[in-house]
């Protein structure tokens, strides 16, 4: 028996990176997982084959994009028969910005506005779109829900060139907060997860150095703490901040979610 068998989980920019490593760890716990990217179909279309069931529904799909939010919600139930789990993953990071952004700050004034809106578009806009269109859903059923949103440190969201990325996310935990409170009465959570440090996904450039490189996380950390709150191990859990690093399956209500954002 899995810990998520019977659950039907929606992961956005699940192509690569921590969305990637929790649409497999999703599947390994026996859920059926709707894996979306905005580009590449064949990165979706791989997990699909590799996991080799039928429990993987592979969607191209543009979380900017509203209509395209409600369109991946409706065939996740077409397909699955209902939805409980959304992890609002897709996102774009300070690359867009500048590729030694982690060497070489930008100012704020020097970031063209196409990009702060490309950004803000996929970090802030998009994680709406798609509760708005799988919250909808959840309320119709009737059951419950969980939600998570992934985060980032307190300290690296309020970094010196970190802008819009940084700002992204504090409106994503403030939108958070606020929906963890609103659902509450449907027995749907809402949380966030972050992994506790940087991480080797896309959203590193190629040419960031050797050494910085060797400090970043792996995102197959953030799959144990994704489950768990993906599951009903975590039913009375809402409003809350669980930093991948800190967690623990020996105590999974300890340190590690001890900040709220609330």
């Amino acid at each position: 028996m899995g810990k998520l068998d019977g659950k039907v989980a929606i992961v956005t920019g699940a192509g690569r990176g921590i969305g990637r490593a929790i649409a497999e760890a999703y599947l390994k716990e026996g859920a059926s997982v709707t894996v979306t990217a905005a580009r590449e179909q064949a990165e979706l279309d791989q997990l699909a084959k590799q996991d080799g069931s039928e429990r993987v529904l592979a969607l191209l799909a543009d979380v900017t994009n509203p209509e395209a939010c409600e369109q991946v919600v409706d065939q996740t139930i077409q397909r699955f028969g209902h939805v409980d789990i959304l992890v609002n993953n897709a996102g774009r990071g300070m690359k867009y910005v500048n590729a030694s952004f982690l060497t070489e700050p930008t100012h704020f004034w020097d970031v063209a506005p196409s990009t702060w809106r490309m950004i803000i578009e996929t970090n802030v806009n998009g994680p709406f779109y798609m509760a708005r269109a799988t919250v909808q859903r959840m309320l119709a059923k009737g059951s419950g829900g969980s939600i998570i949103g992934i985060g980032m440190s307190y300290e690296t969201m309020k970094r010196r060139g970190f802008s819009p990325y940084g700002p992204s996310k504090a409106a994503l935990e403030a939108a958070s907060a606020i929906w963890a409170q609103e659902l509450i009465e449907a027995r749907i959570r809402v949380n966030i997860l972050l992994p506790g440090g940087a991480t080797n996904t896309g959203m590193v450039p190629a040419e960031t150095p050797a050494d910085v490189q060797a400090r970043l996380l792996q995102p197959e950390i953030m799959k144990a703490p994704a489950v768990f709150l993906a599951s009903d191990a975590s039913q009375d859990l809402t409003g809350r901040r669980l930093i991948a690093t800190e967690w623990s399956a020996a105590d999974p209500q300890g340190r590690a979610i001890l900040e709220g954002i609330g």
